[in-house]
């Protein structure tokens, strides 16, 4: 008996799918029959669903971490000045490649 590939499925057909199920005109199976998908995984990506609910309406989701552009800057800065001084100290040295 041979598989059937792996396949991708795309989160508008996932919403689909489970908001078919949370309708609840169908059972899983019903549904897992129309969509040519498991019932397993209807109810996987409905659970999914349900978890991050929240996070819509900007629940408890984490918090991104705040950025210091301060010190962003300052290590771009430093980078500069060493990218600076390692280009003078090769140019007072013989370039590699340099026309002679």
């Amino acid at each position: 008996m041979s598989r059937r590939p792996r396949r991708n499925h795309s989160p508008t057909f996932k919403a689909k799918v489970v908001l078919a199920a949370l309708r609840g005109d169908k059972t899983l199976a019903e549904l897992a029959q129309q969509f040519d998908v498991h019932p397993n995984q209807i109810s996987d990506w409905k659970s999914q669903l349900l978890d991050g609910a929240a996070g819509v309406f900007g629940g408890d989701t984490p918090a991104e971490p705040a950025v210091d552009l301060k010190a962003l800057h300052a290590k771009i800065g430093q980078h500069t000045l060493e990218i600076d001084f390692l280009v003078g100290a090769l140019g007072k040295a013989e370039k590699p490649g340099a026309k002679q």
